[in-house]
């Protein structure tokens, strides 16, 4: 793979106050514009940076759940719950993030965007959306903290390190990679790919052999806190809310389904493949390995005890002992080391993603995608060092409330909206045609997730406590196209796109047009125009512009300003 930099270059600023088409050049910041390590964080990825196969993106994209919180996520629930309401509660929760996660997934492999630019289009508007980017980004240094934390515990047990060191050392370690962009993540995704694929089989293999009745004993386990063998549905619905916390990874995968190549006749079959497997289809291997975490740690319970079985270093060490022998410490070690280092460069790259686009928009400034790793990393940290993991289930049941009440609304709006005509075909993510806030995809999240949190805080009752994260699922769904039905759609654009609106999906949207501000190159779906400029500008300039007033969305006496077609610079081919 190679990384391709677009020519951006310059000191990041504040322009004048427009005063039309001789107003200053806008410039950024040396981080801002090297696009090799940006890879175009606030905006469309144009078709010529995406090089990549579609292989290749959905490699990189499932190396990213290497992940052994499902481990730890599985062992929960299942020792709380017992194993058939936990085995239920978890491919109950892979169901709704599988169905949920195809539209999402094909928006972006196709439209070259974002969670958060789908968003925007998608019902919640250009600021609605920035409150979706602070719950995405609370999804990253949350779970980027539950995988530190396992990583700190396998350094610990290998080598006595403090786990407090630990907590650091797991921080800092990712920097250097995340710093480099998608180049370097799909290459360390892929070199560490065949010691995973070890480390996650070996275990299983051993117990096969060596225990092979455990898998009975643990399909009629009762968990450790009385909840027995039987099927509940409390702790059904309890469960599957701990499970649903995970249904925010579709924005992680996202973030690289947003560089598959254009889907064409000759690669179809392959790109669809891909981005079924690299979108939703991470779920899959998701529920497989929450189910087996939980199995190893039942294996252990005896051991180790009930707390370490839910660490996944020690189950992983007492699974492997018959066959390694005192090898078993480094090689498990070995293992969560290398499976969370593969999960949190992209928790600490998604992060950044996510902060930039939040800041842009309430600061009007953009330094550079990389400064927002820092801040990540530090709130991770401090999860880290407030021992979170000792609160888990309560945490990621609660944040699962909030989480499915946004990927439902914006499933919601492309799979109901755009079909039956509620809302625009194409998603439209660019400050100059959307309305600040659209009450359909918004207004269904924040109606949504405030009852479901109510009840999950027991205000409903005990069922209504259980079922919270279903009742945030199903009111999304129901208020986003009723929402949008009673406003006759009228929030989704500001005013009508002339340059690549309706007929963009057919139109040469690798053509370049130079921006007014900037003076770059951009492709048609990254181009807006500007009243204020006279002319053509791209949809970050757009973004960061302070002095402009929104002039663009003011009606005058005939209508929404728009103007003619930007002239073609630089036809671009298309990658395939």
């Amino acid at each position: 793979m190679t990384d391709i930099a677009a020519p951006m270059t310059g000191e990041a600023s504040q322009p004048a106050p427009p005063d039309g088409p001789h107003a200053p050049r806008r410039s950024y910041a040396e981080l801002a514009a090297d696009e090799s390590r940006e890879d175009f964080s606030l905006r469309y990825a144009p078709h010529s940076f995406r090089r990549w196969s579609p292989s290749t993106v959905a490699g990189t994209a499932l190396g990213g759940i290497a992940y052994l919180a499902d481990f730890a996520i599985g062992a929960s629930i299942v020792f709380t719950y017992g194993f058939t309401s936990g085995l239920a509660s978890i491919l109950a929760a892979a169901a709704i993030i599988f169905l949920t996660g195809i539209p999402i997934a094909r928006a972006c492999a196709t439209y070259g965007l974002d969670m958060d630019l789908v968003t925007r289009g998608a019902g919640f508007g250009y600021f609605g959306s920035t409150l979706t980017s602070l719950i995405y980004a609370s999804f990253t240094f949350i779970f980027f903290a539950l995988e530190g934390s396992i990583m700190a515990q396998a350094m610990h047990q290998a080598v006595g390190l403090p786990v407090e060191a630990g907590y650091l050392i797991t921080t800092l370690i990712v920097i250097p990679i995340v710093f480099r962009g998608m180049g370097a993540l799909a290459r360390v995704q892929a070199w560490t790919q065949p010691v995973w694929i070890i480390g996650m089989v070996l275990p299983f293999l051993v117990l096969a052999f060596e225990a092979p009745d455990a898998w009975g004993a643990f399909s009629s386990f009762g968990g450790t806190e009385g909840a027995g063998s039987g099927f509940s549905w409390i702790a059904f619905g309890l469960g599957t809310g701990v499970a649903l916390s995970l249904i925010a990874q579709i924005g992680e995968q996202a973030d690289y389904l947003r560089f598959m190549p254009a889907r064409t006749e000759a690669n179809k079959r392959r790109w669809n493949l891909a981005v079924l497997a690299a979108g939703p289809g991470w779920v899959v291997i998701g529920a497989a390995k929450q189910l087996g975490g939980a199995f190893l740690a039942f294996v252990a319970l005896e051991a180790v005890g009930r707390t370490h079985a839910l660490e996944p270093i020690a189950p992983q060490i007492e699974a492997l002992k018959p066959w390694l022998g005192s090898f078993a410490l480094p090689a498990a070690a070995v293992f969560v080391i290398v499976s969370q280092i593969k999960i949190n460069v992209t928790n600490a790259y998604s992060g950044s993603l996510s902060w930039s686009n939040f800041f842009s928009r309430i600061t009007h400034k953009h330094p550079g995608r990389v400064w927002y790793i820092f801040l990540n990393l530090v709130i991770a940290l401090t999860l880290m060092e407030m021992n979170m993991f000792a609160a888990l289930n309560k945490l990621l049941g609660f944040y699962s409330n909030v989480g499915i009440a946004w990927i439902v609304a914006v499933a919601a709006d492309l799979v109901i909206n755009k079909r039956i005509g509620l809302s625009p075909r194409y998603i439209e993510f660019k400050r100059a045609y959307l309305y600040a806030v659209n009450p359909a995809g918004f207004g269904a999240m924040v109606i949504a997730s405030t009852v479901s949190i109510l009840a999950f805080f027991g205000l409903f009752g005990r069922y209504a406590e259980a079922f919270s994260t279903f009742i945030a699922a199903g009111l999304s769904l129901v208020l986003c196209p009723l929402i949008a039905w009673l406003t006759k759609g009228r929030y989704y654009l500001a005013r009508p796109n002339p340059v690549n609106g309706p007929g963009v999906e057919t139109a040469d949207i690798t053509a370049t047009h130079t921006c007014a501000v900037c003076e770059t190159d951009y492709e048609l779906p990254d181009i807006a125009d500007c009243p204020v400029r006279s002319g053509p500008i791209c949809s970050l300039c757009c973004s960061l512009d302070a002095e402009c007033g929104d002039v663009c969305r003011r009606e005058t006496g005939s209508g929404p300003v728009v103007l003619p077609m930007p002239t073609v610079r630089t036809p671009v081919t298309p990658a395939g």
